[in-house]
């Protein structure tokens, strides 16, 4: 039996650039990418096998979408209707659907549910939900976010961003804040390694052996970060991290500190002190706008690369090994590349 030829496929410029934009864009369909890669390296002569060795798919089915495109050019690699009947439901049942899921729940609940919206518009559970889905509605979802009211906070965010843009002659710029509640947290078994196709495996259960308080301050324009761990973070430990850093940086310097407003940053001791070291200046982020520390992006890597998948058997050994970090982390800090783009997340 002669086996049958693989189909010639032929782009034009225009086609090829379309297809190695379907394969680059992180927003393609996968089978998308996938038949797009099929036209691609069957352009470039590979066999079916040797194409399904690369993108993943059966010889068979990268012969089915080799014809195509052969046969139809890129228009082959979209999916063909598919057998079945009419739609149960018209343009009015389907709006009704949208108009009651986008309409306040029941009295006493808090959002739809496929169930409820069923029975509210006199439809099948399923029907609603593939209406529901092919206009990518859903009731049951809710996003969140903060918006600062502080009617300062132009001015205030105009402070803190000019201090990372044009510091004062002289002057060294530290952003301070508290990492509180970080638990030492011990899994009762040991992680399994990860492995070809596998990710690392953890127990989900683990034992808690108490938390402690990071106190951080980032020097902005170094990079630097300076840190000490304490059993609580109260007006005590917020002052002796004041002492630690009066200690550290040269006294010739005028130090501008960035905080948020943590009442701990604002009690009387503190003012006190404040009096007492003249050189100290404090910048108050605007209020649920503490993003704009910078001492936050140090806070995210030591989440993602000590704490996430940490293992600490003692509070002891969870403050060691915070001081550890950021002493490994200090000979290679450089200053973050920030941006901010001027105005608050607005809806």
């Amino acid at each position: 039996m002669v086996a049958r030829k693989a189909a010639e496929v032929v782009l034009t410029d225009e086609q090829r650039a379309q297809l190695e934009r379907i394969v680059r864009a992180s927003t393609s369909e996968q089978r998308l990418v996938k038949r797009a890669r099929v036209a691609l390296l069957a352009e470039k002569g590979l066999t079916n096998g040797e194409i399904a060795a690369v993108v993943g798919l059966s010889a068979h089915k990268v012969g089915k979408w080799r014809r195509r495109v052969a046969a139809e050019g890129i228009a082959g690699l979209g999916d063909r209707p598919r057998p079945g009947g009419p739609r149960r439901y018209g343009h009015d049942q389907r709006l009704r659907v949208f108009q009651t899921a986008c309409s306040p729940p029941p009295p006493g609940e808090t959002q739809w549910t496929v169930r409820s919206l069923a029975a509210a518009v006199g439809i099948g559970k399923s029907q609603t939900h593939t209406i529901l889905s092919e206009a990518d509605l859903k009731p049951n979802q809710v996003r969140s976010w903060l918006t600062s009211i502080d009617p300062a906070f132009d001015t205030k965010q105009a402070d803190v961003c000019g201090l990372y843009l044009n510091p004062p002659e002289g002057a060294i710029v530290v952003s301070i804040d508290e990492k509180t509640s970080v638990q030492a947290k011990e899994p009762i078994r040991a992680e399994i390694p990860i492995a070809p196709g596998k990710p690392a495996r953890r127990e989900f259960e683990y034992k808690r052996h108490g938390t402690v308080a990071l106190l951080a301050a980032l020097l902005v324009h170094t990079g630097e970060v300076k840190g000490n761990v304490y059993e609580r973070n109260s007006r005590v430990e917020f002052l002796d991290f004041l002492e630690l850093l009066e200690t550290e940086i040269p006294t010739d310097k005028q130090v501008h500190a960035i905080l948020d407003n943590l009442q701990v940053h604002k009690t009387p001791e503190v003012r006190a002190w404040l009096a007492a070291h003249p050189r100290w200046h404090f910048h108050f982020t605007p209020t649920h706008a503490s993003w704009l520390n910078q001492i936050e992006l140090f806070f995210s890597i030591l989440s993602r690369r000590l704490l996430r998948r940490g293992t600490f058997t003692s509070k002891h050994d969870l403050k060691a090994q915070l001081l550890s970090f950021i002493e490994r982390y200090n000979p290679t800090a450089k200053p973050f590349a920030w941006t901010y783009q001027g105005k608050p997340l607005t809806k």
